[in-house]
């Protein structure tokens, strides 16, 4: 198996970028990047995700074009290597081993939430497959899950995430977005017990089905946002926005038909782009759509409509700031409200924006579009995919993702530091 990466967005070209994601996801084979397309071009290529056989002495034999569920891709795989065994054109050879995720405190972090009722500060340590709690001032208090990626329930040395990110809490419950596991989780903060609230364990593709919350299929839950006693997640693989009642244990679709792109209009036909991000305003929810590059509203009541705030379509992104449709933003992966403005992880440009709802104004807050690793004045730091972000008693705090640390903003100076975790 070989993979080959033909990139979208120009962030994505460089072979550090594609080093990064390899290690980020401890992808096991090879991978070619292909920054030109020009073996996109070669095997005839039109879609995300492709899949091309090649026979052992290489021809290609099939072609398969978008998803394909594993069970029916192991079937047809291992009925071609049971013909090419049987001729003898097989050749076994050791498999290279995953990356390791860097020795440092955090592994590519995706989320993190400060709570400014109790000054607590959550953290998606999301490469090392484990939720942190600390201080806002960077005193970690409790550790849940492990280094090692799995599914359990249970006290913080024996439950088992994979690739956490979104967070969520009310009170004395941390809910997880458990996104390569596709469940939600609840952490009870009193006890450090962890349990699995919605979703199998299996990845689904019903983009209709609603239900007891233990019985139906999620996918790649991405982010959370509590509104009104109810959980909104950032349902990234389908392409929706699913609402989750904690009371009465059930799950569905809220927004979103499931058909990617960007259409505005009601709710439940309106279309998304793999929502990574989500927060609640004064006024809905806000997503960042990151596919279309946008940041859509959507309503919390039913018979609303799904508007877009900034951002145009698929293949329309860039980074300008500025008003309304001028507005071009590169894979936002993070957002959060915060006194009538909504901080943008504009990942892929590698800053924070700030976006003013009610004027479609955007302007960039800090970092200066290149990536690194540098504090200081806002316009002059550098961040690298900040993929989260979340404000409180002053500060914004950044999920900054490929430098493994989190960052944090004075919002009345704009200075950016790196927080120092003590006691992890």
């Amino acid at each position: 198996m070989v993979g080959v990466h033909s990139p979208k967005f120009p962030s994505e070209r460089t072979a550090e970028s594609v080093r990064m994601a390899v290690q980020r996801q401890r992808v096991g084979h090879p991978v070619v990047n292909d920054p030109d397309h020009r073996v996109w071009t070669q095997y005839g290529v039109r879609a995300w995700p492709t899949l091309i056989f090649v026979d052992p002495e290489g021809r290609a034999i099939g072609k398969q074009e978008g998803e394909l569920q594993v069970d029916a891709l192991l079937r047809l795989v291992g009925a071609m290597v049971a013909e090419f065994d049987a001729a003898g054109l097989l050749q076994r050879r050791p498999h290279p081993s995953p990356l390791s995720p860097p020795p440092s405190p955090l592994a590519f972090p995706g989320k993190v939430l400060a709570d400014p009722a109790s000054g607590r500060l959550f953290i998606a340590d999301s490469g090392h497959h484990r939720v942190i709690q600390a201080t806002t001032n960077g005193e970690v208090v409790a550790v849940y899950g492990s280094e090692e990626p799995g599914l359990a329930d249970g006290g913080p040395t024996s439950s088992r995430f994979h690739h956490p990110q979104g967070l969520a809490v009310a009170g004395q419950s941390l809910y997880v977005a458990d996104t390569e596991n596709h469940v939600l989780r609840r952490i009870d903060l009193a006890t450090g017990h962890a349990e699995t609230v919605a979703g199998t364990g299996t990845p689904g593709n019903a983009y209709g089905r609603s239900g007891p919350a233990r019985e139906i299929e999620l996918s790649s839950p991405w982010d959370l946002a509590l509104h009104g006693g109810i959980l909104y997640v950032a349902m990234a693989g389908l392409h929706q926005v699913w609402s989750f009642d904690p009371v009465h244990a059930r799950v569905g679709p809220w927004a979103g038909s499931g058909r990617e792109g960007r259409r505005d209009g009601p709710r439940e036909q309106a279309w998304l782009a793999q929502p990574s991000g989500i927060t609640a305003g004064e006024d809905g929810l806000y997503v960042a759509d990151s596919e279309v590059s946008a940041v859509r509203h959507l309503p919390t009541r039913t018979g609303g409509q799904v508007s877009t705030v900034v951002g145009l379509d698929l293949f329309v992104f860039g980074d300008v700031d500025g008003v309304g449709d001028i507005v071009r933003l590169q894979h936002p992966l993070g957002i959060c409200w915060h006194e009538g403005v909504l901080y943008v992880a504009d990942s892929y440009n590698h800053k924070i924006k700030q976006l003013f709802p009610r004027t479609r104004g955007v302007t960039t807050f800090v970092g200066m579009g290149q990536p690194g690793f540098l504090d200081g004045p806002g316009a002059e730091a550098q961040l690298h995919e900040p993929a989260g972000v979340s404000a409180a008693g002053g500060s914004l705090y950044i999920a900054d993702t490929n430098n493994h640390a989190i960052r944090v903003v004075d919002l009345a100076t704009r200075e950016v530091r790196t927080l120092e975790l003590r006691g992890l």
